[in-house]
């Protein structure tokens, strides 16, 4: 079975390093590079993992986050799991209003990546809350 993970960032970089941490025959990375396009993605790939970055071009992975939960709310798209890669341990508290399944402050390795992604892909909420990064990954906490 195929895992399909939507990677949201306006950064080539950050897009290049996620393609590199999932890269493997039973996963596909779908991108995006603007938060608008997210919606419409996630309706059309049904992706198993949508990873935000804070910056997203015209919409910030925060309001991008929001956005998602108002549609699936809303009933017009289904449930999905979202990681924040945050700029900075104080956007924890954003995170945590936007409703994101777990967070990651950057830079994060490819390993605490991967390890992140299966703890979350492992099912609903098995993964650390947003406010517990150490337990997520411990490399996170101390990552600036």
């Amino acid at each position: 079975m195929t895992t399909t993970i939507l990677v949201a960032a306006d950064a080539r970089w950050v897009r290049d390093q996620m393609l590199a941490a999932f890269v493997g025959p039973d996963q596909r990375v779908v991108e995006a590079s603007s938060g608008h396009d997210v919606r419409a993605l996630v309706g059309e790939e049904r992706p198993d993992l949508v990873i935000l970055d804070m910056q997203i071009g015209n919409m910030g992975g925060v309001a991008t986050c929001i956005d998602l939960r108002l549609e699936e709310s809303g009933g017009r798209l289904p449930r999905c799991t979202i990681l924040l890669l945050l700029d900075r341990e104080a956007d924890r508290f954003l995170a945590g209003r936007a409703d994101a399944d777990a967070v990651l402050v950057k830079p994060v390795d490819a390993g605490t990546l991967r390890r992140t992604a299966k703890r979350l892909l492992a099912g609903p909420r098995t993964a650390p809350p947003v406010g517990d990064a150490a337990a997520a990954a411990p490399e996170a906490a101390t990552q600036a």
